[in-house]
């Protein structure tokens, strides 16, 4: 393990220190693996783990250093992809109307009639691929080819909570009111973050989800 002028081990060409206790590791395609992995060591020097798009961001803790076994873990070969994810949420959505006001003009877009266009959009299972924009806010990893759709050009100064949205290549739900740019395309009554849960993000990386038309 190569090490720097202090002695401590080496960060990889590819990785990137953001602030005094944040690295950035890219993962491409592996996110949920490396991630799923560095959770099961529960190395003393993280504090916490953030997957994103195609990268992990890792906070270590104040005064904590890399160890030689955490460089060795974020470059070490994953082993075949486990089966991760078993939790499934069925989110029943209102599509259409007031709060899916960006539906008519995606179903054109899409070359598809409004109740094809839903159908498409609850027949897929999505995963969560990494939490962020708000706290809970989940981009959803699934939705097919035929509805990608860039965001809004003038973003909304407010998003009410429990928009289920298309931004690009994700599905999302907004957990809170807000701004946002995503094309809206109904509601659900689900609340996707609580801070008194013991869990307060309803989603986590790697759970699946799925629409149901109500």
């Amino acid at each position: 393990m190569a090490k720097d002028s202090t002695g401590q081990p080496s960060a990889a060409p590819d990785w990137r220190w953001v602030g005094e206790r944040g690295l950035r590791v890219p993962t491409g395609a592996a996110t949920l693996a490396r991630f799923d992995a560095l959770l099961a060591c529960e190395f003393a020097e993280i504090e916490d783990i953030i997957p994103a798009d195609g990268s992990l961001l890792l906070i270590l803790r104040r005064g904590a250093a890399l160890s030689p076994g955490l460089c060795a873990a974020l470059q070490a070969p994953l082993p075949g992809a486990a089966a991760r994810g078993d939790t499934l949420h069925e989110i029943a959505v209102a599509y259409g109307g007031a709060a899916g006001p960006d539906l008519p003009a995606l179903a054109r877009q899409a070359r598809l009639a409004v109740d094809d266009y839903i159908d498409s959009h609850a027949a897929a299972i999505y995963t969560v691929a990494f939490l962020g924009f708000q706290p809970g806010f989940p981009y959803l990893r699934g939705l097919p080819s035929a509805l990608h759709a860039r965001r809004r050009a003038s973003p909304r100064v407010r998003v009410p909570a429990g928009s289920v949205a298309v931004g690009g290549v994700y599905a999302g739900i907004y957990p809170a009111p807000g701004p946002g740019g995503w094309q809206l395309i109904g509601h659900t009554d689900s609340v996707l973050f609580d801070a008194a849960r013991d869990a307060p993000a309803l989603l986590r990386p790697g759970d699946h989800v799925r629409f149901v038309p109500r």
